[in-house]
């Protein structure tokens, strides 16, 4: 028995871990994309985590998928890397820390609205509520900035747009996930997951030319550094420990923890904008992933959850 409460104990550490860390990855995001174009930062983080992974895990005698499985964990490394990821970094060279955590929250409503277009989910009357609040929410959020004009409000725009597509991209590897479920290893999956996701990353870079304006300095290599140790590799193994020994409704609250994290830190120490308006359209879209989690379709949201991609 004490044995079982150890792994417990370890499990909600490694569960407070997942909060923390992917809360702060949307600064470290904002401060790499200082001097790093958004391609070449999402690739260089997965490439390096995806391979450093893989070779822990060879290291240790365990077997990755083989070339059966990839063509999978390729559509997976677009889905979730090249697209999910990919698009919150690629917003965020535009869009607040913050307002982008708080929006990528709201990738669960995609996966049941997904869900019930395809029919395998009922969404029920406490679901259209729950979406109808966070898109009330997210109206509430992002419209001052949208009605700017000019380039700002332009880009601004752009940056809200990758960021739904990012959360399109989440919901639809989730399903893909959940209909294709394989027997193979976690964190061997997971790390072929990140280099497929990094190549393509990496290939996207050469076509815009990114290697051209690429630098570095103190501050955007140690956030670069950051993501990829503390990010990848560290909070994508404590995720998978948190999973294999806590409920996955358990796990699933650290989406309420990091757009918090994330919002704090981006006033703190970025200076981004916080005032009533975040407040209150941040509560508003909480309310309205609470509706949908706990009373509209629970089993979508823990999938779409389980399912998620680092962050």
């Amino acid at each position: 028995m004490s044995a079982l409460r150890d792994d417990d104990r370890t499990a909600y550490l490694a569960w407070l871990s997942v909060c923390l860390i992917w809360g702060t990855t949307y600064l470290a995001i904002r401060v790499a994309l200082e001097t790093i174009p958004p391609a070449l930062l999402g690739a260089f983080r997965y490439l390096a985590a995806g391979c450093a992974l893989a070779i822990v895990l060879r290291a240790r005698g365990i077997r990755l998928p083989g070339p059966a499985h990839w063509k999978g964990l390729v559509l997976l490394g677009f889905l979730m890397i090249g697209v999910g990821n990919g698009g919150v970094i690629w917003a965020e060279q535009w869009v607040p820390s913050g307002i982008a955590a708080v929006v990528v929250a709201t990738a669960p409503f995609g996966m049941a609205g997904l869900e019930a277009a395809l029919g395998s989910e009922r969404l029920t009357a406490h679901g259209v509520v729950g979406l109808t609040l966070g898109f009330v929410g997210i109206l509430l959020l992002v419209w001052p900035e949208l009605t700017v004009g000019g380039a700002l409000g332009r880009q601004f725009a752009v940056g809200v747009v990758a960021l739904q597509i990012a959360c399109l991209g989440w919901a639809l590897g989730s399903s893909y996930s959940k209909r294709h479920a394989r027997e193979e290893n976690a964190l061997g999956a997971s790390a072929l997951q990140m280099i497929f996701g990094g190549v393509i990353l990496l290939a996207a870079a050469v076509v815009r030319g990114e290697f051209a304006v690429l630098t570095f300095t103190w501050r955007t290599a140690v956030a670069e550094l950051y993501l990829i140790v503390f990010g990848s590799l560290v909070g994508y193994s404590a995720y998978v420990y948190a999973l294999k020994h806590l409920p996955v409704s358990t796990v699933s609250l650290y989406a309420y923890v990091n757009p918090v994290i994330a919002v704090v830190l981006g006033t703190l120490l970025l200076g981004e904008p916080f005032g009533w308006r975040v407040v209150a359209a941040s509560a508003v879209v909480f309310a309205g992933v609470a509706v949908v989690r706990f009373k509209g379709t629970a089993g979508v949201m823990a999938r779409a959850t389980k399912t998620r991609a680092v962050a």
